[in-house]
């Protein structure tokens, strides 16, 4: 995975093009590890995408034809690697967007379910094909993929491993939108732009509210949002917002 960072922007290429980007248990450690250590303080947003003609074509398939490792080893490796991402993404206080150049298949279909915001070329086709291979859908997938485009629309996807355009992905919610691949690059670059120009620090807490709250009753879920918005209301980025309010000009976040 190639890993760059310019202007506040965190830039995530996974880089085995001749694979279609097929993940590693080391790629996703390294994944995870990244996104881990992002700091809001130097980065903005996080973009993820591929080499070449795909996003990611999901886990490595050849390493799957190895021997299995015992139950509780399996169980282990899986959970530092792939488990890990989950972790990572959902905690992560900066926000992610999935520039989706190409096919996103299996674990790969994941990631971009997992990412804050996502865009995806004309072009792509989606699968969780996870059925494909005889698993069951993970790096997240048996969760967010539920809870984002709805519980009946994931069985299918999921019990069928049919492939779907870019088109039908924007319309079960995978996706924010899709465009003409010539114009992806261009539509990630005005989101992160505008990203860069809102209080980092606060659309981390409205991450975190967001998350948490998604398994909790709605009582439960209106104090955590009181609880995070008096964190909100004492942070500069707040003043900062009110004063250019009252002073009628543009806030100037992240400075």
């Amino acid at each position: 995975m190639e890993i760059d960072s310019d202007d506040g922007v965190l830039r995530l290429t996974f880089d085995r093009p001749g694979v279609l980007n097929a993940i590693t248990r080391e790629t996703a450690s390294k994944l995870a590890d990244t996104i881990g250590d992002a700091d809001p303080e130097e980065s903005h947003a996080i973009v993820i995408t591929g080499e070449g003609d795909a996003f990611s074509a999901g886990g490595d398939i050849e390493a799957m034809a190895e021997e299995p490792d015992p139950p509780r080893q399996a169980y282990e490796e899986v959970t530092e690697t792939f488990g890990r991402v989950v972790e990572a993404m959902l905690e992560c206080p900066v926000p992610i967007v999935a520039n989706v150049n190409g096919d996103a298949v299996g674990a790969g279909l994941a990631i971009v379910a997992l990412s804050d915001i996502a865009y995806a070329a004309e072009d792509a086709t989606f699968s969780c094909a996870f059925v494909r291979v005889g698993l069951i859908p993970d790096t997240g997938g048996t969760f967010m993929l539920p809870r984002l485009i709805g519980l009946r629309a994931a069985k299918k996807l999921a019990f069928t491993g049919e492939f779907f355009d870019a088109e039908r992905a924007a319309e079960l919610d995978l996706i924010n939108e899709s465009v003409p691949a010539a114009d992806l690059d261009e539509r990630v670059t005005e989101t992160v732009e505008r990203l860069g120009r809102r209080p980092t620090d606060v659309i981390g807490m409205m991450k975190q509210a967001m998350h948490e709250n998604m398994g909790r009753q709605w009582d439960e879920a209106l104090d955590y949002e009181n609880l995070l918005q008096v964190h909100a209301r004492a942070t500069d980025s707040h003043e900062e917002g009110v004063a250019a309010f009252l002073e009628g000009r543009e806030p100037e976040f992240n400075e």
